[in-house]
């Protein structure tokens, strides 16, 4: 975390140094998924966006991005990947009890760089996922193979300090030189992005039914698109398909069935990653810079170390043990209130209560199926 002053402050993602964040290309995993399909017999049509999907013919609607033309393509069982602004989601929303709701964020992003240096090298700390907080907005930096690092503005659309109120070239640069001084020095082409880089848009979309009979079947964000502060995005796109895959093995070309309890499997769960993946919003560009939250931290560590069968962050949960997201968000309301009643009336981590600590973890928690 880079406070106004420049200076830093380290916050572990888990208990050692196995429990860290890796990222890898999302051009390099498409590449490595699409060669693994095509090695089953799959083929792959590019160029070729879903516009709409007929629900008595199970007929889908196809336009070429390149010639315009349109066609439509008789189909068995349709997939519906086409992600958060699905055609095939569309036309579910004709039938009768289908439930829908759309949630966009009051804030949008916006993509920036941070160079290489000279020789090539990072200017920041390479192994870190860099955060400035500052209450009502923030700028992250991810850091790239090549020695950049990947930055994302977020900020409210309309306000006092908003993508709205930053017009000119000098509007831009007074307010990173005011808000995030160590990163505009490391930005020398920050101007320019800023205004050549759209400014994006953050939904939550929620839906149910996700399959029309044996028809049709939403999968990953056509069915539960999220906003990216958990990281899970991509992450819970895959469980879908795990999900789905241990379902077919199960029962075969039995749709209905597999269908049914595809969705009835990964509603709750992806519903939970939805509300934790907003909540995680506000804690990174808030409470990461709050002293008490902070220390709460140190104690949620404490008692993870103490407890590891029972007391595993929520963050951990998700990210390092892959628990249920449901049992993840549930579990980790539990495991604040436990945190807020033991930090409540100190400031170091030696005057913990462990006889208390005892007793509330015991009391209101059961243990994990987790390695130790």
């Amino acid at each position: 975390m880079h406070s106004t002053a420049g200076e830093l402050t380290f916050q572990p993602y888990g208990k050692n140094e196995t429990e860290v964040i890796n990222s890898i290309s999302r051009a390099e995993l498409n590449i490595a998924l699409m060669n693994a399909a095509e090695e089953q017999g799959a083929s792959i049509h590019f160029q070729r966006r879903c516009t709409g999907y007929d629900l008595k013919s199970g007929a889908i609607q196809l336009r070429n991005e390149n010639t315009s033309d349109e066609t439509t393509q008789e189909a068995g069982i349709v997939i519906g990947c086409d992600g958060s602004a699905s055609a095939i989601r569309a036309e579910m929303l004709t039938l009768s009890r289908f439930n829908f709701s759309q949630q966009y964020l009051d804030y949008g992003y916006k993509e920036l760089t941070i160079p290489a240096g000279a020789s090539g090298q990072h200017l920041l700390e390479t192994n870190a996922l860099h955060i400035w907080p500052r209450g009502n907005l923030m700028l992250i930096a991810l850091p790239n193979i090549d020695g950049t690092f990947a930055c994302i503005l977020f900020l409210p659309f309309e306000g006092a300090e908003s993508f709205a109120a930053l017009i000119t070239r000098s509007d831009v640069s007074q307010f990173f030189e005011n808000r995030f001084p160590d990163a505009f020095r490391l930005m020398p082409e920050l101007v320019d992005n800023y205004f050549t880089n759209p400014t994006g848009a953050m939904v939550t979309i929620k839906c149910f039914p996700w399959h029309v009979d044996e028809q049709v079947l939403l999968l990953g964000d056509a069915a539960h698109a999220i906003v990216p502060f958990f990281g899970q995005g991509l992450n819970c796109g895959f469980e879908d398909c795990t999900c789905l895959v241990e379902l077919l093995d199960r029962h075969a070309a039995d749709w209905p069935r597999v269908f049914t309890e595809f969705e009835r499997a990964r509603k709750v769960n992806t519903d939970a990653i939805a509300d934790m993946a907003i909540e995680n919003f506000t804690e990174m560009r808030d409470r990461v810079g709050d002293s008490r939250f902070l220390f709460r931290k140190k104690i949620e560590l404490a008692l993870e170390a103490k407890y590891p069968q029972l007391f595993v962050p929520k963050y951990a949960m998700v990210t390092f043990h892959r628990i249920p997201y449901s049992v993840a968000l549930a579990r980790g309301a539990v495991q604040e209130r436990i945190l807020v009643e033991l930090g409540e009336h100190i400031d170091r981590l030696e005057d913990l209560d462990w006889n208390k600590a005892e007793k509330l973890i015991h009391r209101d928690l059961n243990p994990l199926e987790i390695p130790a």
